[in-house]
């Protein structure tokens, strides 16, 4: 089925922008996530290229790469499309108006600025690096004082998704500040805390509070005789649990993280199986969430068959392999998944995945598994390169077809 045709004008110049992109908390923050979406990638595969092939005169970061695409990644790159999900839900959940332009603008400036500037930074450029860093830091201040502001306002019955998510960006604020603190000449402890607080405490809280409140609303929409279950436990569980695994991870203690990993793949796994994605294979736009949300529980699985052998032989046989079925499996899938259909339903577009969404998505799971195996031997920076181009390769088509949509006004005509 071919899209509406837009019912507004699209705009004929660079003076009508700005209000366009400031109709609503989702265009600038998801426009700058497009951005960050390649720019990461783009600088990590010419970094993996250095790596294995060797780039005269490529200019190297003053900290270690794998920790500059590490924090990014994690700070930069999935926060925009979080905050941008969370400045317009949270009103919603919580029963408030929504926010006005105000409120969210500043947050997309400070942080997508702040990872601009940080990118550039990474060209041998460590004041600039430090300065991006301050500069997001900025923004995330201001998006957790106003999602606070929301909640505080709420007189909601249910909060626990809200307030789930509002810890999950308090301790990413926590993770840019320690980072910060490193980049200024703490040791180098506070950089590995940054980078667990950002995988343990921001983006893994937040995408599943965020699923566990609406992946089965939108199947119970969709299904007919589904029952919705959000179990009250699951939520407070999960988080120690990742506390847990977060604090033995970083202080080195592998021996035991099979005591929390085992759990939380049971406890991901139980709510896969609950949520009967095998009655939720149409329409493709919830298709693919639950197909995403898979990862979640593989991911775990992995890193406990990891944690069991470690603690039986002190050998890391997966390596990585656990943590970028994480990142680039569930983080990047649900991404793909979850904005593509805010995206849909907020142009005024129709609930469809679309042939571009599909190809993303499709390939992303090729890029997941190349990644994987690259950490089981070979040539593996020769994995990694291709990896990365990968994702460029897979996102590229999605990034330019949403920025499209972003800088043109609604298909429908109405505001927002």
């Amino acid at each position: 089925m071919s899209e509406p045709q837009s019912a507004g004008p699209v705009p004929s110049t660079f003076a009508e922008l700005p209000r366009l992109l400031a109709a609503a908390p989702h265009r600038p923050l998801f426009l700058a996530g497009t951005i960050a979406v390649l720019l990461s990638m783009a600088w990590w595969a010419v970094e993996l290229t250095w790596m294995r092939f060797g780039l005269g005169g490529w200019p190297q970061p003053s900290i270690p790469p794998g920790w500059a695409h590490a924090m990014l990644v994690q700070y930069g790159l999935f926060p925009l499309f979080m905050f941008g999900f969370l400045l317009t839900t949270f009103p919603r959940w919580l029963g408030r108006p929504d926010l006005p332009w105000t409120r969210y603008v500043p947050v997309a400036g400070c942080v997508f600025g702040g990872y601009v500037l940080a990118n550039v930074g990474l060209l041998d450029l460590p004041w600039l690096l430090k300065l991006g860093v301050a500069v997001m830091l900025v923004g995330y201040l201001i998006g957790v004082w106003t999602l606070a502001g929301v909640l505080r306002a709420s007189v909601a019955e249910r909060k626990s998704h809200a307030r789930s998510c509002l810890a999950a960006l308090s301790l990413g604020c926590l993770g840019l500040v320690v980072f910060l603190a490193y980049l200024f000449g703490a040791p180098e402890d506070c950089a590995l805390l940054a980078i667990k607080l950002g995988t343990y405490g921001l983006l893994l809280p937040i995408y599943f509070s965020v699923m566990h409140r609406m992946l089965p609303f939108f199947t119970g929409n969709m299904v007919k005789g589904y029952e919705v279950i959000r179990p009250d436990w699951s939520l407070p569980v999960v988080w120690v649990l990742l506390l847990a695994h977060l604090l033995l991870e970083w202080r080195g203690a592998l021996g035991w993280l099979w005591l929390v990993d085992v759990p939380l793949a049971l406890v991901f796994a139980w709510h896969a199986l609950t949520w009967q994605p095998w009655r939720a294979m149409r329409p493709g736009l919830l298709a693919v969430l639950h197909l995403a949300f898979a990862w979640l529980p593989v991911a775990f699985v992995l890193y406990a068959v990891q944690d069991v052998v470690y603690a039986a032989s002190g050998h890391l046989v997966l390596g990585r392999a656990p943590l970028h079925a994480l990142g680039i499996g569930f983080f990047g899938s649900m991404l793909v998944a979850m904005v593509t259909r805010v995206t849909q339903g907020h142009s005024g577009r129709p609930l469809q995945m679309g042939k571009v969404a599909w190809l993303c998505f499709g390939l992303l799971q090729v890029v997941a598994l190349l990644r994987i195996r690259a950490e089981l031997g070979g040539d593996v920076y020769l994995w990694l390169v291709i990896a990365a181009y990968g994702w460029l390769l897979a996102f590229l088509p999605w990034v330019l077809r949403s920025a499209w949509i972003y800088l043109t006004p609604r298909a429908d005509g109405k505001p927002g």
